[in-house]
């Protein structure tokens, strides 16, 4: 860490992350893998219940209403098993990224298990994250829009008003997605704060939008980066959808070699794309935690603290008892008196 202890550009940011990831790369990928996995292993049955032809009655109302509650019970049962696991994987991955960059090594399992102690604080955290940056700006924009679209659907209205009443509408929806961007980038360090200084919840959120000042731009563009990466790499799986059009069209529809090509194909389409998330997903909670640091650095001289830390210096001394605390202050006191005053003494 002692090389990056001095304000960074975005470029130095980003190759910090890339040299990161590449030497703990099994530990944030298999990290990340978590909640894909288990996304991966519900989305067989799921499946398999509700979309394989045959089942007995498909297509009554019966069989209808039987898949809905299906669908609905294994929602239900997995959704809180989903967010607990992802809830672990994001805060796993930023102890890693905390842990790598200081130098330190840490195993998956020690990750993930730091993460117990404080996992409702981190839920709380994200929970509030998606309420500040998302839910409260679509509110106020429907709250806006609700009116102006019962405006202009009322008669009487002419086509000047109309288009009037409708790009009052637009504004109003491009504000609130100007504002959840502005949002997530304010508060996209808070992870880093709540897992690096023990904070609560909304102590996190609050720091974290101190703290991402002058750097908005910055976290933006490495976001708009990660995403044309991952779009470039999730490309990929397009190919296997291609090649079911073909296989389907050479086999002909509905025969069993087009079948098994369609089955195969999409399992591969799953996979990669799957395994394009695994690999993706660690990469901008990485870059976060070294733009909390060098945030840090600019800001509060984390730089000399942290020298000072490893040097030894910013413990407090603990307190002797009274007792040996006089006896050290008399010491000290006869030895100032025995000491030479001046350098000639000396």
């Amino acid at each position: 860490m002692t090389e990056t202890l001095r304000p960074s550009t975005l470029g130095e940011i980003l190759d910090r992350t890339a040299q990161l990831y590449r030497r703990n790369f099994w530990l944030f990928a298999g990290t990340a893998a978590m909640p894909m996995a288990l996304a991966f292993v519900v989305a067989i049955p799921a499946v398999a219940v509700l979309a394989i032809p045959g089942i007995p009655g498909s297509g009554s109302l019966q069989n209808t209403v039987v898949t809905g509650l299906v669908a609905t019970a294994i929602v239900a049962l997995i959704l809180p098993v989903y967010v607990a696991v992802y809830v672990f994987c994001i805060a796993g991955i930023t102890q890693s990224a905390l842990s790598a960059h200081r130098g330190e090594k840490l195993t998956i399992r020690a990750a993930l298990k730091s993460v117990q102690p404080r996992f409702w604080t981190y839920f709380l955290f994200l929970f509030l994250e998606g309420i500040m940056a998302g839910v409260l700006p679509l509110m106020a924009a429907f709250a806006v829009i609700g009116p102006l679209v019962y405006l202009i659907s009322r008669p009487g209205v002419g086509i000047a008003g109309g288009i009037g009443l409708g790009f009052l509408a637009f504004l109003a929806g491009a504000a609130a997605i100007g504002a959840i961007i502005w949002l997530v980038l304010s508060y996209a360090m808070g992870m880093a704060v709540c897992v690096a200084e023990k904070k609560t919840a909304w102590e996190s959120l609050q720091r974290s939008y101190k703290l991402s000042q002058g750097t908005r731009g910055r976290i933006f563009v490495m976001f708009l980066l990660v995403a044309v990466l991952s779009m470039i790499v999730s490309s990929i799986g397009y190919i296997f959808i291609l090649l079911i059009g073909a296989a389907a069209a050479a086999f002909g529809q509905g025969s069993t070699a087009a079948i098994v090509a369609m089955v195969v194909g999409f399992l591969l389409y799953a996979l990669v794309s799957i395994g394009a998330q695994i690999v993706l997903q660690p990469v901008s909670w990485i870059a976060l935690v070294l733009f909390y640091y060098d945030q840090r650095i600019r800001k509060e001289g984390f730089d000399i603290e942290w020298m000072m830390e490893r040097a030894g210096m910013t413990q407090a001394p603990a307190l002797a008892p009274a007792g040996q605390r006089e006896a050290a202050e008399g010491a000290g006191l006869a030895a100032s008196a025995a000491a030479p005053d001046t350098l000639e003494e000396r």
